[in-house]
């Protein structure tokens, strides 16, 4: 009963590490893409104001400019900030995960055990519901 208790908790605890590595991923990539977004704009920025005379021409005017580059600033600001509570909240969402997977593994077990030695009829007194 122990050993499939361990091998049990084994790959459990695996699979959650696999799905935490690919959270992480969605995180940096949407981190990243921000970023990317924000040294695009700051680029298209420059050179509007390199060409304000030309831009204004065409529709493009100082205040227009101005106003992306505020929204720029806002962006760079709150994603900042959300890269500095991205790092206070991972290490507080591993520590639940890992709670997580020992409460799955435990609830399991017992569930198991209590399903082996008692009859389908005595499993809702224990909190099971009476499914197989």
């Amino acid at each position: 009963m122990a050993y499939a208790f361990s091998t049990f908790f084994i790959n459990f605890v695996v699979e959650l590490y696999y799905k935490s590595i690919n959270n992480n991923a969605i995180l940096s990539i949407m981190s990243k893409t921000t970023e990317i977004q924000i040294e695009k704009s700051r680029n298209l920025i420059e050179g509007l104001r390199r060409h304000v005379r030309e831009m204004g021409e065409r529709g493009v005017s100082n205040n227009e400019i101005d106003q992306m580059e505020k929204s720029v600033a806002m962006l760079s600001e709150a994603n900042a900030e959300v890269d500095r509570l991205r790092e206070e909240l991972t290490p507080k969402v591993k520590k639940m995960n890992d709670l997580m997977t020992l409460v799955k593994a435990s609830y399991a077990e017992s569930k198991k055990t209590l399903k082996g030695y008692y009859p389908q009829e005595r499993w809702p007194d224990y909190g099971i519901p009476d499914k197989r």
